[in-house]
């Protein structure tokens, strides 16, 4: 079985070809912008590797080519930075989703499945979870949710006019593991922030909202989900999350911290200053994000997929801050090292995020 990985290479990625490469028979492609060096390792090793800008002119081509006689497609690859430059981020998002959808449908592979996120989802509760059917139409402010809800659209209409073509919509929450340390600070926390405090532990404050409610997985979990999508016979979306909800209360709690009520109004105007200050690297639609996605129920996929998940959220929280703390990476881009922190924060200042492209 041959299965095309888009974005091999970041978070869930690099777990997806972990939990694949322990399947029997499989022939494993991965696509990137950046590829791994011919000593990356694992999980790298024993991949065919092919470089496209799936947001580039031509990609279509390119990808129609890669994706000939694979038996499933998957596609990872989503651009975060830089997060200043918005048509950059569409061009990619969902540009480049709808050349891998129309490279899927001319190739004839008869799989698609797709990284969705709790982000397509429109505002919704904290106190209940929902189901798939809630509205997909996005979280207005926050341009992540705009496009992650016009791609499920667009797979709604390629849905309709290729009913031949399983498409499968995985909805995670936060994606944790300890090897994506470094690629999250520079992603969503910049190079000033004091990440190697959290070697001990311990999150003296943390700001509190009765919205700040999210769940979060671990990325091993979320790529167990993957596979059986992929292998399986399965269609249409599946929420992915474990428990516990992570609110401000919990987190303090379990990291020796003290929680800090602060307005929603104050979190966006905060997250708004810094970074049109370069002070951070994403702006408030994140804030406003993560105070009105709603929470999701899994039980689709456990009912439908057999999926259950191996770690508990508060269990993949503390593997990521110890890997941000000790600056946990893989060989690969993007979730590579980063040298030099102070010539990186010095370019943050002057108006620029060295370093900062595409998660893919």
């Amino acid at each position: 079985m041959r299965i095309v990985i888009v974005g091999a290479t970041g978070n869930v990625g690099t777990a997806v070809l972990r939990r694949l490469g322990r399947e029997p028979g499989l022939d494993l492609v991965g696509v990137a912008r950046r590829l791994p060096g011919p000593d990356a390792g694992a999980p790298y090793a024993g991949v065919r590797w092919h470089s496209c800008d799936i947001g580039a002119p031509g990609a279509v081509d390119q990808l129609t080519a890669i994706f000939t006689r694979a038996d499933a497609v998957v596609h990872l690859a989503w651009q975060i930075q830089p997060s200043h430059d918005q048509r950059t981020l569409h061009r990619t998002n969902v540009g480049g989703s709808r050349a891998v959808t129309e490279a899927t449908v001319r190739a004839g592979v008869p799989a698609l499945v797709y990284a969705s996120s709790v982000g397509t989802y429109a505002p919704g509760p904290k106190d209940h979870p929902v189901s798939e059917r809630w509205p997909a139409t996005g979280v207005p402010g926050s341009s992540y949710s705009r496009d992650k809800a016009e791609v499920e659209a667009m797979l709604d209409t390629v849905e309709a006019a290729h009913p031949q073509l399983r498409v499968v919509r995985l909805r995670p929450g936060l994606i944790f593991q300890r090897d994506a340390g470094t690629e999250i600070t520079r992603y969503f926390l910049g190079p000033l922030a004091p990440v190697r405090l959290l070697r001990y532990g311990r999150i003296p404050l943390v700001p509190a909202n009765r919205r700040l409610r999210v769940q979060a997985v671990h990325a091993d979990d979320v790529a167990d989900a993957y596979a059986r999508a992929v292998l399986g016979e399965a269609r249409g979306a599946f929420n992915v999350a474990a428990d516990p909800v992570l609110t401000p209360e919990l987190v303090a709690r379990h990291f020796r911290g003290w929680t800090v009520p602060v307005a929603a109004p104050v979190l966006r105007a905060a997250a708004a200053l810094t970074w049109r200050c370069r002070l951070q690297p994403v702006d408030a639609g994140w804030v406003g994000l993560g105070l009105a996605a709603p929470l999701m129920s899994s039980e689709r996929a456990e009912t439908e997929l057999g999926w259950r998940p191996q770690v508990d959220a508060v269990a993949a929280l503390r593997e990521l801050f110890a890997g941000m703390a000790d600056g946990a990476h893989t060989a690969g881009p993007p979730m590579s090292g980063v040298a030099d922190l102070p010539g990186r924060a010095a370019g943050l200042l002057r108006g620029r995020v060295p370093g900062q492209g595409d998660p893919y």
